[in-house]
């Protein structure tokens, strides 16, 4: 669930042996403001899905009552990049400097083979470099705002965000939106149950054929 700036290149990652995993990958990706984490929210609780998160690994230092292995995994700016240059993530950021987030290859290892599915709330450029580096066993959705006038109803709507930041995040909105056929699914959320009982009938059908790419019905 981050705007990454900085990826590893899949090139680089050896093979996670994806023929040992139980699990599935399931990506989600869509810009600020198109109810993705709501849509999450919905689904989560679906038997039928077996859904289950990773942990993600930080270079920030603990806040309040955070614990190592809960909130995150709390290691050091140094070790953060030394595990990075290993190609211990499957995607990570730096969003500030010397503040990193990232998505660890042991942790996919963990959840798909403790028997759920990975779904993973993260951002375009993360999303696809997850669904190269686990192919078939990953499926990237999208969703879409209904347009991008839609979108910047929403996000005046919420009444949280000054004039330039509301601006900045729709120019990074259609930045995003322009690697939306890259993905293996589209699902435009006009409507939110519609579309969160799109988005798990996808994931049920993905996980019962394992198919590496689904005929989407709301392909944009």
């Amino acid at each position: 669930m981050h705007t990454a700036t900085q990826t590893i290149n899949p090139q680089s990652i050896p093979s996670p042996g994806l023929t040992d995993m139980k699990g599935k990958i399931i990506i989600l990706s869509a810009p600020s403001g198109t109810g993705k984490s709501t849509i999450i929210s919905r689904i989560i609780g679906d038997p039928r899905l077996r859904l289950g998160f990773s942990i993600s690994a930080t270079s920030r230092a603990p806040r309040g009552e955070e614990q190592n292995g809960r909130e995150y995994y709390f290691i050091t700016n140094e070790e953060f990049k030394e595990r990075a240059e290993r190609g211990d993530f499957v995607e990570w950021e730096e969003v500030y400097p010397g503040t990193c987030y990232g998505t660890l290859r042991s942790e996919v290892e963990r959840v798909t083979t403790g028997g759920h599915n990975l779904i993973m709330d993260i951002d375009v450029k993360g999303g696809l470099n997850v669904k190269r580096c686990y192919g078939s066993d990953a499926l990237a959705i999208f969703i879409l705002p209904p347009s991008l006038e839609a979108l910047e109803e929403r996000l005046r709507g919420r009444g949280t965000d000054a004039e330039d930041r509301i601006l900045k995040r729709l120019a990074k909105a259609e930045y995003e939106l322009s690697f939306a056929d890259r993905y293996d699914c589209r699902v435009v959320n006009d409507d939110l149950e519609r579309a969160s009982a799109e988005v798990a009938e996808l994931i049920v059908r993905f996980i019962e054929s394992g198919a590496k790419e689904e005929e989407c019905a709301s392909e944009a």
